[in-house]
């Protein structure tokens, strides 16, 4: 028996990377997973990988910035599984990226990633929140990241408007029993990061994180299981680091 038997989660940019390790985290535990992305053929070969492992998924094509995409997804996974309970709020630009100023970005370049790394996350819990409420209520998790408290030009404008649009939708939401919270890593071991930060940046940064390495996609299944799970069902409107101690608040 896993603790997610007879739920049913979506998971965003679940074709590769933190995503994918959440989508089979959760198939594990027992829910039924929409392995949800822009790239099928990711999405496709993470749906085939769980089902070969006993577990139950299904693959859907997502734009997290189109909001007909977002209902379409909702309403495939709600004719599949005949509801939805939990929402992981993953996708965004990041592998490939360009690097530059917020006062020198291409527009058109910085309304497209803002509109996915940003709204994106609004747009698929508009998509998901009233079929959750139809099952008495769910979670919601947003994929945040240290960098809404560094400088990472748009990137972490991004991040950081994820973070107060955690707080807001737990407000809004909350009367509805759907709980919203954030995971925030510090940098992760992940293709995208390999591919996109210097790593020579990244070898600076791990020299001041506390516990001295970078992060594993693992590192962070266990907060995403715990932050849908009943044991965080009086916990929402936070956002949580999973960071190796790179960021300290208080």
């Amino acid at each position: 028996m896993g603790q997610f038997d007879d739920k049913v989660a979506i998971v965003t940019g679940a074709g590769s990377g933190i995503g994918q390790a959440y989508a089979e985290a959760l198939a594990r535990e027992g829910a039924a997973v929409v392995v949800a992305d822009i790239n099928t053929d990711g999405a496709q070969k993470v749906a085939d990988g769980i089902k070969g492992e006993g577990g139950t998924a299904l693959a859907l094509p997502v734009d997290v910035s189109d909001p007909a995409s977002a209902k379409a997804m909702a309403d495939q996974t709600l004719a599949e599984f005949g509801g939805i309970d939990y929402l992981v709020n993953n996708a965004a630009i990041f592998g490939g990226m360009k690097l530059d100023f917020l006062i020198t970005v291409d527009w058109d370049y910085y309304k497209k990633f803002m509109s996915v790394n940003l709204d994106g996350a609004l747009v698929c819990t508009r998509a998901v929140y009233k079929k959750m409420a139809k099952r008495g209520g769910g979670a919601i998790i947003n994929q945040s990241s240290t960098a809404a408290w560094l400088y990472s030009n748009f990137y972490g404008l991004a991040k950081a408007g994820v973070n107060s649009l955690t707080q807001q939708l737990a407000t809004e939401l909350g009367g509805q029993n759907i709980r919203i919270n954030a995971i925030a890593p510090g940098p992760i071991n992940t293709e995208a990061n390999r591919t996109t930060t210097p790593q020579e940046m990244v070898a600076d940064i791990v020299k001041g994180i506390p516990l001295s390495r970078m992060g594993e996609v693992d590192d962070l299944v266990g907060m995403c299981l715990f932050l849908l799970s009943d044991q965080a069902k009086w916990i929402t409107g936070q956002i949580f680091n999973v960071d190796g101690g790179q960021i300290f608040r208080s």
